[in-house]
């Protein structure tokens, strides 16, 4: 029996699980000669391999906290306008920073300061500006730090260079990384919730909603894209995860245990099974042009994983198994970002792995080691109270 049905230790643990698997597959895209399985589908191809999974899950996850942080700051009294105001600094924190590092993608050799260096003072600015200052700081001291943060991040916005020596740009939005999806799906999905107070019909109505404009944007039915919810799949995805929170709730207060193993696995399969009967229509199974096939089978992978972790978490008080790699659940965003200060060291130090640790068997070993190295960090952090707090 669940003891607390307003604190679900089963989210953290898999937000954990999948952020440890997401340090691993971006690692992983630098060994070569890995098994085709597990590495991400390339260009065009119709299929998923295990990475293609994993950001879709981190999306799924996010929706699954959402209905928990918001029900909270509106069960205490918070205003409609300072809850919003939380939603958009906290949107725009993620957006900001996954712009920057989309640009990192196209830094040009020809910059002032060498891409290391750019990245290692970047991923400070971040921390700078959404550290979690202990309450026992001064607001002196949290404010000097954080506007030294900013102007940090204004300096190298201004030193940035892109492009060729040819044609050589500024910062550009081509498209908004990891983080800023998040924050695109996540001001869309949080602003729905706020407005309609968690209902869950309205939930589900948007979710439908969310997905009818992923079909038929996918099935050449429109051929256009909604500012911010472009075609869907995002906020598709972190609408499920809201939706089964949701849905997980209303069972668990109920004590309508055996509820939630019927419904959520009938409900994934018929994800995943719809997933599939939607492919040949709506441009195959893809990641890269985030297809209904994709979400929809990702999805339902995910309401799996979630009544698994139920089970395993909070009903059978398994939570120790996946102690070491807490801290990836609890400071995730943290622990997204240190990869950054890693690689921006090696790079300043020009340091490159042995052969034997850049393919294969061994170079899976080396992945799977950053990431318990990356969590240890995280952790240390975390016990001197360093951690972000978007």
């Amino acid at each position: 029996m669940i003891k607390n049905p307003s604190r679900l230790h089963s989210i953290d643990v898999l937000r954990a699980v999948n952020m440890f698997f997401m340090i691993f597959v971006n690692d992983l895209s630098g060994v070569r000669n890995v098994p085709e399985w597990i590495d991400h589908v390339k260009g065009n191809v119709d299929g998923m391999h295990f990475a293609d999974t994993i950001f879709p899950l981190f999306l799924f996850i996010a929706g699954l906290s959402l209905p928990l942080a918001l029900s909270k700051r509106l069960s205490k009294g918070e205003s409609f306008s300072s809850i919003a105001i939380y939603i958009l600094l906290r949107s725009f924190a993620l957006i900001v920073m996954g712009f920057f590092h989309v640009n990192m993608e196209d830094y040009s050799k020809d910059a002032l300061l060498p891409l290391g260096i750019w990245e290692f003072l970047l991923t400070i600015s971040f921390f700078l500006i959404w550290l979690d200052y202990p309450e026992i700081w001064s607001t002196t001291k949290r404010y000097i730090l954080m506007g030294t943060g900013i102007v940090l991040l204004v300096i190298l916005a201004l030193l940035y260079k892109g492009g060729t020596p040819a044609e050589p740009r500024g910062l550009t939005p081509e498209w908004w990384g990891i983080l800023g999806i998040i924050g695109w799906a996540y001001l869309v999905c949080a602003g729905v919730f706020l407005i309609f107070k968690g209902n869950f019909i309205a939930m589900c109505t948007a979710l439908a909603i969310f997905m009818a404009i992923n079909i038929c944007s996918h099935g050449h039915l429109i051929n256009w894209h909604l500012l911010v919810i472009q075609d869907g799949d995002s906020c598709s995805l972190m609408m499920f995860g809201v939706v089964f929170s949701l849905l997980c709730y209303k069972f668990v207060t109920k004590g309508k245990y055996s509820s939630i193993w019927i419904v959520f696995t009938l409900t994934g399969l018929a994800a995943i099974t719809l997933g599939f009967l939607v492919r040949p229509y709506t441009e195959g199974i893809s990641k890269v042009h985030s297809t209904p096939a994709w979400v929809l089978i990702c999805s339902g992978i995910g309401i799996i994983l979630f009544e698994f972790f139920i089970w395993l978490i909070d009903v059978k008080g398994k939570a120790n198994w996946f102690k070491i790699i807490k801290p990836a659940g609890t400071s995730t965003l943290t622990c997204y970002l240190i990869p950054y200060f890693i690689v921006a060291i090696f790079a300043i130090v020009d340091f490159n792995f042995p052969d034997f640790l850049s393919e294969g068997t061994g170079g899976i070993i080396r992945s799977f080691a950053i990431c318990f190295i990356v969590i240890f960090i995280t952790g240390f952090l975390e016990k001197k109270r360093l951690r972000l707090k978007v």
